[in-house]
């Protein structure tokens, strides 16, 4: 079987997360198969984007909530056109964000995907990795991210629809797609690590641009979400996993019907050592 004509893009500003997004997406899909968007004109394309389709466009102007709006009604525009160019498949996430497969399925990413049946959209089920500040130290960025973090938040809000297969309309932050269910392909997860070090965002807060946009509030509920999710235990990850595949299946936010939710519940578990060198 071929694999598909799969594309991944990204937006961002000043983000430390990219080089690591470049090197994973690039060795599963092909640094040509990647579409990297710079937000400011006064952001250069790194030495590391040779090969990666690259664009610098104009500061996207406003607080945090209404520039992710304008993030994804952009990424939304691009993955059309390149669905025009030809693309089977497209995958949009934030540069701290990552679609794996579980090692025991025996594929990679490009296989996995081409083999999904033919639905508007895929999510990875949501894995929100945190510090757990009792025994794990400050990351280590050119060391695989889950070599040094053993624990998972299964969280809902990262169980995003990350893979389209035609032109759709994302919603704010890309945790939706418009007017379409979402799928959970089993087998599949995002792992967001916008929390992987509590020092790293402190230094996200010193950054007078993100102050300016109001993304302190943000980065002051992840630096609380990591305080919390050190103190719950770790449960093992199959059944953990089985069972949050079903609720966030089956459970919905009343105010959004194409959304999964745990409904404020916390569930954790802990990250198997075959994923230890996947990101």
């Amino acid at each position: 079987m071929c694999n598909k004509n799969i594309k991944a893009v990204t937006m961002v500003r000043n983000d430390r997360f990219l080089e690591k997004w470049v090197e994973y997406y690039g060795a599963r899909l092909g640094k040509d198969n990647l579409y990297v968007f710079f937000d400011g004109e006064d952001q250069v394309p790194p030495a590391f984007c040779e090969g990666v389709h690259t664009e610098v466009v104009p500061k996207m102007q406003g607080n945090v909530v209404s520039t992710e709006r304008q993030r994804s009604r952009f990424i939304s525009e691009k993955a059309a056109g390149l669905f025009k160019e030809g693309a089977d498949m497209v995958i949009a996430t934030d540069a701290d964000e990552f679609l794996v497969v579980d090692p025991d399925m025996g594929m990679e990413l490009a296989e996995f995907l081409s083999r999904l049946p033919d639905k508007p959209c895929h999510s990875g089920l949501g894995v929100d990795v945190l510090q757990d500040l009792a025994t794990e130290g400050p990351i280590d960025f050119s060391r695989p991210f889950l070599e040094q973090r053993h624990r998972g938040w299964l969280y809902s809000r990262y169980t995003k629809p990350s893979v389209i297969t035609r032109p759709l309309t994302w919603g704010a932050g890309c945790h939706r797609v418009k007017g379409k269910n979402f799928h959970i392909a089993e087998g599949l997860f995002l792992f967001h690590f916008g929390g992987v070090d509590l020092e790293h965002l402190r230094q996200i807060s010193a950054d007078a641009s993100r102050v300016a946009q109001g993304w302190t509030r943000h980065q002051l509920k992840r630096s609380r979400a990591i305080a919390r999710i050190s103190r719950i235990k770790a449960r093992k990850w199959e059944p953990l996993v089985k069972a949050m595949r079903w609720m966030q299946t089956i459970c919905r936010p009343v105010f959004a019907i194409n959304k999964p939710t745990t409904y404020g519940l916390k569930f954790v578990a802990r990250i198997p050592d075959r994923f230890s060198n996947k990101v």
